[in-house]
């Protein structure tokens, strides 16, 4: 899942990308096979870290995963 990060909050992407001439027909970031195609990565996944990419626009997008942490 993408979130877009600002320095105060954790934003979902639709209220951000909407307004974006570089976004899908959705509204949203152009991901596609795990590779941001409006933006740059700026850090590739790490243990406990979630990749880190910047788009055109200047801001910061993280892919995060929810993990299960009741270990089914």
């Amino acid at each position: 899942m993408l979130v877009i990060l600002t320095q105060e909050q954790v934003l979902n992407p639709t209220q951000v990308c909407q307004t974006c001439l570089l976004a899908d027909r959705r509204g949203l970031p152009r991901w596609k096979k795990g590779k941001l195609g409006c933006g740059h990565s700026l850090r590739e996944s790490e243990k406990n870290q979630p990749a880190l990419y910047e788009c055109e626009m200047g801001f910061k997008i993280a892919d995060i995963e929810q993990k299960n942490t009741y270990g089914d």
